[in-house]
């Protein structure tokens, strides 16, 4: 019976190692990604917030052209810009239809988010499930197994 017990414990752990750990440690990346959108499309939406504040028509900027190389760019006419929407493709918006944009994906990004957190929730509670399982296979009282299980 003894060997029994060890054997399910075991199958647990490795249940927990193997499937449950990862599941968790790859919802967390995903998640944070969404994060990063997330903050790409509000720094987005304050600069054309600000370009509209301040009636920028024209900027003189550096761009990003890889590797970290920056090169200096004149844009003569700020009322249209380019937005990335996915896949390699820009759109060409004006101010409020990339404001329109930005809010929509914002929406989409944020339900994302609450989608992930709910996911990483329920693998966080089916981990306690299974070391509550174990605990109870290997009979060790709740205030212990508490100590065990959190350190």
């Amino acid at each position: 019976m003894d060997t029994i017990k060890q054997e399910k414990v075991r199958r647990f752990e490795e249940f927990i190692d193997r499937r449950l750990k990862p599941d968790l440690v790859h919802a967390i990346a995903e998640r944070d990604k969404v994060f990063e959108q997330q903050k790409i499309f509000s720094d987005l939406r304050s600069n054309i917030e600000n370009l509209e504040k301040n009636n920028v028509t024209n900027l003189k900027t550096l761009v990003n052209i890889g590797s970290e190389v920056y090169l200096q760019a004149d844009v003569p006419d700020t009322t249209r810009i380019f937005v990335d929407v996915g896949l390699g493709f820009h759109v060409e918006f004006t101010w409020s239809e990339a404001l329109n944009y930005i809010s929509a994906r914002e929406e989409k990004l944020a339900r994302q988010i609450e989608e992930y957190t709910r996911l990483i929730a329920s693998i966080k509670a089916q981990i306690k499930m299974v070391c509550e399982g174990i605990r109870e296979l290997l009979q060790i009282p709740p205030e212990r197994a508490t100590k065990v299980y959190t350190s």
